[in-house]
C-alpha cells in the first residue's frame, strides 16, 4: 500500500500528473475537492485514513509546502503501514503564474497565492520520513521528466 504526497506550487502540474499517472490506481485526496469546508485539514485526514484503512493507495494532491504540512500526512501513512513516496514538482514561480493564467474558472488561483506558497516552499527530504522521493519537472504540454532523489 502506498501513500503519495505531492509537493509544489499551484499550477506546477500536480493534478495533470495525477490524472496521467495515478488516476487509474490511486484514490485522490485534494483540498480542492472540498473548498467550501472550514475543516479542510480534518476532512483530508479522514479521507486519507478511510482509503488506507480500506487498503487503497492514495495520492494527496495539495501544495504541501512545509515539513509541518506534511508531518500529519506522513504520520497517518506510518500508522497504516503505507510506503510513503514524495513527488516534488520543480517549477519556477514565473512558470506557474504563466500556466495559471491559462486556467479558467475555479481552477485559476490569484497570483498572490502562488507567491505566498513560494515563500514558504521547502523541498521534501528523507529526514521527514519519506521512503522514496522523486523530482518532477514539467517539460511540455502534459509531459514530465521524473527522476529519483537518492536517499
Amino acid at each position: 500500500m502506498e501513500l503519495v504526497i505531492f509537493v509544489g506550487l499551484q499550477a506546477s502540474g500536480k493534478s495533470t500528473f495525477f490524472r496521467e499517472r495515478f488516476a487509474a490506481t490511486h484514490e485522490l485526496v485534494s483540498k480542492d475537492l472540498f473548498r467550501n469546508r472550514k475543516d479542510r485539514n480534518r476532512r483530508q485526514e479522514e479521507l486519507i485514513v478511510a482509503a488506507l484503512s480500506a487498503g487503497s493507495p492514495v495520492v494527496v494532491d495539495n501544495t504541501n509546502p512545509t515539513p509541518e504540512d506534511r508531518r500529519v500526512i506522513i504520520e497517518l501513512g506510518r500508522e497504516h503501514g503505507a510506503r510513503i513516496t514524495g513527488y516534488y514538482f520543480e517549477t519556477t514561480v514565473r512558470e506557474c503564474v504563466g500556466r495559471n493564467r491559462r486556467r479558467a474558472g475555479k481552477d485559476r488561483v490569484p497570483d498572490v497565492a502562488i507567491f505566498a506558497t513560494a515563500k514558504k516552499l521547502v523541498p521534501p527530504s528523507y529526514a521527514e520520513g519519506f521512503d522514496r522521493l522523486l523530482r518532477v519537472r514539467p517539460t511540455g504540454d502534459h509531459a514530465f521528466e521524473v527522476r529519483a532523489e537518492p536517499p
